[in-house]
């Protein structure tokens, strides 16, 4: 067995082909397309290269590739931290501690070389992009941008000595009949008035000028979040043009007050409904049928990826105001299902704001993290 970096573009077929190998016969792993994958790796394409750096891993034995792995060096990390924390992301491997620990020591060396003392990951690439381990709730799907993987990773990944670093928790809502808790209602219509907010969606007719308010509002929002990344004005024109074919004006809410922007959300159809039968990744027919599911109010699940409230407004109840119009709003969509992902596991405000909307608490995803020996071999 060997571990070597990606070089060409044969060795990146390899690195993208692997997952589709490996969780082929997993009904609940939803397979993402190929092109966006190829995208977010692409050095020119994906503008977090403009403040990172790094390395795609491939193990081999006798000429068949059993695993992958990316080790990332975050500039802006470092500089907003200055903690010695390189990451990892993108890891696949066969049932084997063996290749994982190939791996870990590869990605480990190479960070070592660039003067890093820790480990953490997985995320890919960063706590702005998919990330986690899912380490509880294994007996449902995924929704849209969040990670799948079998138990057995959470054996090989802590075999090779790593320790839980934070849990990022997924909370689930819905039913049939869907409910709106009558005191939700209460509290959203009570704290709006009180507040004199007001709060629209999304004006499809001034994507643009929309776009520059969630930056404005973006990284103050979360900066004080643990492991937040401020995102540069390009990371978020290219996060809004992957989901301007599938967004949902109603689902993206600005909460005003005297004519400031004080607090946002992002919720987007569960497009992993129609990826879960896509076993190929290839685009089409899959993205035909993404856009007529979307067209057609066929989806009935919805992720709320962001809620976002500006320092300054936190504590009024103003989540309550955005939690109450993303669910009714959703519904009234044709969405009666909804997942609120993710939470850190010690953000106490948001946890119990989504279980007052009757949201329950699903899934586990979980951040590792270890220290970098010296004496890890960088080969």
């Amino acid at each position: 067995m060997k571990v070597r970096a990606v070089d060409g573009n044969r060795d990146l077929n390899a690195f993208i082909d692997l997952p589709y190998r490996l969780h082929a016969d997993d009904p609940l792993w939803a397979p993402p397309l190929r092109i966006d994958t190829r995208a977010r790796l692409s050095r020119k394409k994906n503008p977090f290269f403009e403040h990172a750096e790094a390395v795609y891993l491939l193990a081999e034995r006798e000429g068949r590739v059993v695993g992958r792995i990316a080790a990332i060096a975050n500039r802006r990390h470092d500089r907003t931290y200055g903690d010695g924390v390189a990451f990892f992301g993108f890891f696949e491997s066969v049932d084997d501690p063996a290749v994982a620990t190939a791996l870990f020591d590869a990605a480990s060396g190479w960070a070592r070389e660039r003067g890093y003392s820790r480990l953490r990951g997985p995320t890919s690439f960063s706590t702005n992009d998919e990330c986690g381990l899912l380490v509880e709730g294994f007996d449902t799907p995924p929704t849209l941008m969040m990670p799948h993987n079998p138990p057995y990773y959470v054996r090989l990944v802590e075999g090779c000595g790593f320790a839980k670093s934070k849990d990022l928790w997924a909370f689930r809502g819905g039913g049939s009949p869907p409910p709106v808790p009558a005191r939700a209602t209460r509290a959203a219509k009570l704290i709006q008035k009180r507040l004199g907010l007001k709060i629209r969606g999304l004006d499809r007719q001034r994507f643009s000028t929309e776009i520059d308010r969630i930056k404005e509002a973006y990284n103050e929002a979360w900066e004080r979040n643990w492991g937040f990344v401020a995102m540069s004005e390009r990371e978020i024109d290219h996060m809004a043009a992957q989901f301007k074919p599938f967004y949902v004006p109603d689902l993206v809410p600005f909460v005003e007050m005297d004519g400031k922007v004080v607090g946002f959300g992002l919720a987007i159809p569960d497009l992993n409904e129609v990826l879960l039968s896509n076993r190929s990744g290839r685009l089409f027919p899959a993205v035909l049928r993404l856009l007529w599911a979307v067209k057609r109010r066929k989806i009935r699940g919805m992720r709320v990826l962001l809620l976002g409230i500006l320092p300054e407004y936190q504590g009024r109840g103003i989540d309550a105001v955005l939690w109450h119009w993303l669910w009714t709003r959703g519904l009234a969509n044709g969405m009666d299902r909804a997942e609120a992902s993710w939470i850190l596991e010690d953000n106490a405000p948001m946890c119990n704001a989504a279980e007052r909307m009757g949201f329950k608490h699903c899934k586990t995803y979980r951040l590792y993290e270890r220290t970098i020996e010296p004496g890890a071999d960088p080969s």
